[in-house]
């Protein structure tokens, strides 16, 4: 099981603490230091419309000028810009074997993730 986010991101740090309160392993892969690649932005596109996978409520993309929001119209609009700015994914992102388990983090999500 992966888990995808910032490590200084609130929500990840929820996600994580959670995790390791629960005693469930995970690797943590860090969007700043490690990046992603086409292939896993566009996995998870095949599995969310990239409206729910860009985080358009963070300060990464309120700092975009207009033009470049207004560019996002589609899956590779959408993964160059991630590509880009790995800030503006939603996190945390909680991945096993390929399929997203959770974007962002509720701890009912989670509860009912891992019963």
């Amino acid at each position: 099981m992966k888990l995808y986010g910032i490590p200084n991101c609130n929500t990840v740090k929820k996600a994580r603490d959670w995790l390791e309160h629960h005693a469930i392993a995970y690797t943590f892969h860090d969007f700043k230091k490690q990046g992603v690649t086409v292939t896993l932005l566009e996995n998870w596109l095949s599995q969310l419309p990239h409206e729910k996978l860009i985080n358009r409520s963070g300060l990464t993309w309120r700092g975009l000028d207009e033009a470049t929001r207004n560019s996002v119209v589609d899956h590779a609009s959408a993964i160059a810009l991630m590509c880009h700015k790995t800030s503006l994914i939603k996190r945390p992102i909680l991945e096993k074997d390929g399929r997203i388990l959770a974007l962002g983090f509720s701890e009912t999500d989670y509860q009912s993730i891992f019963p």
